[in-house]
């Protein structure tokens, strides 16, 4: 039962961190209808940024540093390459995000070369114990920050201009423009907000238990796009659901894998991906995706 208590709350705050990167996910896709590959280089883009600007700001100016470079760098890709294509069919801006992302992924790749890097962050290896479960202080955290960083954007996405914006130029564009809305701004600024997200998951995806930061911690983006898949890839409000599944999935099929090890070695990592394709044989859109009127 411990063990059972310890790998769900891992799952949990695995998950939430996933939210974060789905999120990223979900608003790109809300705003421009793009499916963004290249959330794997921002997410790697916004961690480097900051585990090298702590040498001088210290771990708070590091992180501000990444979200800032990681939200700078999504601004500048929907500037530069998104909005030279819109109004294109969007299938074929996807496969320019994957040579974008390929692009990012080798000079980051590069930079960064063998080594791992580090964050002073203040949880360091410290746990948290409660009765007989223990659990690292860095989990917990993650969980609050991403429980935090959600609520706010819900409740920007909400309540203020920028989010009537948002919701109006998803629900239609052409409508939004001839309203005044300026789509290109809210193109950018969901760039530069998914940026930012994915720069926060890529420190707690960096800090203990894990080893650190190196040119692989991107790819984690990958995992997470499961998650804005399974709770509809035009739902913020399915892609926390989707975080927390596919966070879970991942913990509890990791945490009993000999209990398992009949389904092979690594399945852990198999897991979102097979949960993926079970929903989408139920709900192609996702759990809480929009369902396209047909006529009949």
């Amino acid at each position: 039962m411990t063990t059972f208590l310890e790998l769900l709350i891992s799952g949990v705050s695995l998950g939430s961190v996933y939210a974060l990167i789905a999120l990223g996910f979900v608003i790109i896709y809300k705003s421009t209808e793009v499916v963004n590959f290249a959330h794997a280089s921002l997410l790697l883009a916004g961690g480097y940024i900051a585990v090298r600007a702590q040498e001088s700001l210290g771990f708070w100016g590091g992180l501000l540093a990444g979200v800032a470079g990681a939200a700078l760098l999504g601004t500048l890709l929907e500037t530069l390459v998104i909005r030279r294509y819109r109004g294109a069919d969007p299938a074929p801006l996807a496969i320019v995000t994957i040579g974008v992302d390929i692009v990012l992924l080798t000079e980051l790749g590069r930079r960064i070369g063998p080594d791992i890097f580090t964050f002073e962050d203040p949880w360091g290896n410290a746990l948290l114990t409660a009765g007989s479960v223990t659990v690292p202080q860095t989990r917990v955290a993650a969980f609050l920050a991403a429980a935090l960083l959600i609520a706010v954007f819900l409740a920007a996405f909400r309540w203020t201009p920028w989010g009537l914006s948002m919701r109006a130029a998803a629900e239609n564009r052409e409508t939004a423009a001839l309203m005044g809305i300026r789509l290109g701004r809210v193109s950018a600024s969901a760039w530069a907000v998914a940026g930012a997200l994915a720069a926060v998951a890529a420190l707690f995806l960096s800090v203990f238990p894990t080893s650190g930061l190196d040119r692989d911690t991107g790819q984690v983006a990958l995992a997470a796009f499961p998650a804005a898949i399974i709770g509809g890839l035009d739902s913020t409000t399915g892609a926390l659901a989707g975080g927390l599944i596919v966070g879970l999935t991942e913990a509890l099929t990791t945490g009993y894998a000999d209990e398992l090890a009949f389904l092979g070695s690594g399945f852990g990592e198999l897991a979102p991906y097979v949960v993926m394709v079970l929903v989408l044989l139920a709900r192609p859109s996702g759990l809480f995706g929009m369902r396209e009127p047909s006529r009949v």
